[in-house]
């Protein structure tokens, strides 16, 4: 007897069949499919947008033997950071509004002298050890994360920016940059410029007061 022959579209409906997506892809053809398995459009547009990871990334070896939260004092230090200290906090969700608990994020940048603690930044510019230069946060239930750090300031070449990067487990969900809303320096970056200005909304922090100080509120979408 001979076998029918399948077109593309049959094959695929069949293998989805044997594993359990067959409904997904009757609701709306290979568009509901697609949308099933990779989300919308709309959800995609949502994310955070990337960013390159520059060449400063603090490897452990590299990095304080305190890398909490809390970049403003060192552990065992009685002087706290130089320059203006601010609370920077938000949550991790992924591109339908769900939290993201138990991610870890990580942010690194430059000290109040321009000043990055890594090797390869040997610029005759000295360093404030008062500064972590790296820390890290893991997402509450809610997806919530809180740094203690100071505003960015100018590095030759570069607005003020926080790198950012986030990990579930060993994984490397995403890797950004943080700006300042409004700054001077803005329109002459190349990396700032090269966004969408509705991705520039996405990475700009707005600061507000708060009993601790300035405080600004990025959420990240992953």
């Amino acid at each position: 007897m001979t076998t029918p022959s399948l077109n593309r579209r049959g094959l695929i409906r069949r293998a989805l069949a044997l594993t359990g997506l067959g409904a997904l892809a009757g609701l709306g053809g290979l568009a509901g499919l697609r949308a099933g398995l990779f989300g919308t459009p709309a959800a995609a547009a949502n994310t955070t947008p990337s960013a390159t990871e520059g060449p400063f990334y603090p490897t452990p070896s590299m990095r304080m033997a305190d890398v909490d939260n809390d970049l403003v004092k060192v552990m065992g230090l009685v002087e706290e950071a130089g320059g203006e200290v601010i609370t920077l906090k938000g949550r991790v969700l992924d591109a339908d509004g769900a939290p993201r608990e138990g991610l870890r994020v990580e942010i690194w940048q430059c000290d109040v002298n321009g000043k990055y603690m890594h090797p390869g930044d040997s610029r005759n510019v000295e360093y404030d050890t008062g500064f972590q230069g790296f820390g890290h946060d893991i997402t509450g239930a809610d997806g919530s994360y809180r740094f203690r750090t100071i505003k960015p300031t100018v590095y030759p070449g570069r607005t003020p920016h926080i790198h950012v990067k986030l990990f579930d487990g060993e994984r490397e969900l995403l890797t950004t940059q943080f700006y300042l809303a409004d700054h001077p320096g803005n329109t002459r970056d190349r990396l700032f410029n090269r966004m969408s200005d509705t991705e520039k909304a996405k990475v700009s922090m707005v600061f507000s007061d708060s009993p601790e100080g300035p405080e600004t509120t990025v959420d990240i979408v992953v």
